[in-house]
């Protein structure tokens, strides 16, 4: 199978869309064309593709990225037995002639239309029902793939869900440890920037870190720098996902302080699944998929829940874990055995891959090669060299996911 992938507004090495879903088409055996925009992203796109760039959709610059886009999708589109796209502005890109198309929905469109800085707020709830309006024009003209369970009830008929898993070891490289706690992902006002900024203050006397490890809207970045400065946290910016997850391990805990915003009400944060993943205990505000999952799991609570917007009760809830060893070291066991048992992506991308094959049309994959407990590193900086060295105060970093 030839997969044409394609993205203008996530980071051509997004976790989901690179690491996961890309990863696991390559280790089947299918051919992939994927158009992203590498250059804007400074990205070398793997050897094993074909990489197709495209300016990124951000600002004033989306209606010449999306016309970009809509060229290359135009061009390619002939020789590929399927399209899989990640972007609800590329629903107004597509190219009349092209093969089974795949819309994979990441978020609620409408809802995230709340948080974002780019439209006018006099704008986001009447444009709210537009967007509703295309998913159902979407969902008749084309299939779909759901991250979340959460959004099946967006749309009118049923759509495989492939959730936002996670290469899960099969034990966690280091135990927590005592000095440090990260947070892992894109950086905004609603997923907390200014409570990590104000949980490095309250951390610092104690001799805790708070590492920031993503990048930033660009709302938020002066706030990051000036936090910087003052030593409140150390930000690296935009880290490839395989390294950063290197990063995080031994850490004292994995922070999560989402606001309570439509968007983040039924979606679990890929973070939280990561932390867990590489032995973390979970310091997460009350976003009831994250809450459920921390403290409602059969195997036990593997983390912490504190008060929307309260830097204060995080930085408490980080302290009690540093003093607690034995809470500690339990929360990081049980998180890591639920993660194994239920987040480890392998187990879906079987599924997923042979998905495709079969709305494409085409034979399964012989291969079945899908590796069992993680991805080896495609190049880059080396992880080790990265801690510690937090971006230059002043530059800008692109987006994770």
């Amino acid at each position: 199978m030839h997969a044409l992938v394609a993205t203008v507004v996530h980071h051509p090495e997004d976790a989901r869309i690179l690491h996961r879903q890309i990863r696991a088409l390559l280790d089947a055996g299918h051919d992939v064309t994927y158009v992203a925009p590498f250059r804007e992203r400074g990205v070398t796109p793997w050897r094993e593709l074909t990489a197709v760039d495209v300016p990124r959709a951000a600002g004033r610059n989306r209606l010449k990225a999306l016309r970009a886009a809509r060229r290359a999708l135009a061009e390619h589109a002939p020789d590929a037995d399927l399209l899989l796209f990640h972007d609800p502005e590329l629903l107004l890109a597509l190219p009349r002639k092209r093969p089974v198309t795949v819309w994979d929905v990441h978020e609620d469109a409408a809802a995230a239309l709340l948080t974002k800085p780019w439209v006018p707020k006099p704008l986001r709830r009447p444009l709210a029902p537009i967007v509703r309006g295309f998913e159902r024009r979407a969902e008749r003209r084309m299939r779909l793939l759901l991250a979340e369970e959460g959004y099946r009830d967006r749309f009118r008929v049923a759509h495989p869900v492939v959730p936002n898993t996670t290469y899960v070891p099969e034990r966690p490289a280091r135990e927590p440890g005592r000095d440090r706690v990260v947070y892992l992902g894109q950086v905004s006002a609603a997923r907390g920037a200014r409570e990590l900024v104000e949980l490095g203050r309250l951390l610092r006397p104690h001799g805790v870190s708070v590492e920031v490890i993503g990048a930033a809207d660009p709302q938020v970045r002066t706030l990051l720098r000036e936090a910087q400065q003052e030593g409140a946290i150390r930000w690296y910016g935009f880290v490839p996902n395989d390294q950063a997850l290197r990063m995080v391990s031994g850490a004292l805990a994995g922070i999560c302080l989402l606001h309570d915003t439509p968007n983040y009400r039924h979606s679990v944060p890929t973070k939280v699944i990561e932390y867990m993943a590489h032995g973390l205990p979970v310091v997460t505000s009350p976003n009831p998929s994250a809450e459920a999952l921390v403290t409602g799991q059969p195997q036990g609570e593997c983390g912490i829940v504190v008060p929307f917007e309260d830097p204060s009760a995080a930085a408490g809830a980080v302290l009690r874990l540093r003093e607690d060893a034995a809470l500690r070291e339990r929360m990081a066991r049980t998180g890591h055995q639920i993660a194994r048992a239920r987040f480890h992506w392998p187990v879906q991308a079987a599924s997923f891959v042979r998905r495709l094959e079969e709305w494409a049309g085409v034979a399964p994959s012989a291969s079945g090669a899908f590796p069992p407990d993680g991805l080896p590193v495609q190049g880059g900086p080396d992880p080790a060299a990265l801690v510690g060295s937090p971006i230059a105060t002043g530059t800008a970093a692109p987006s994770r996911r």
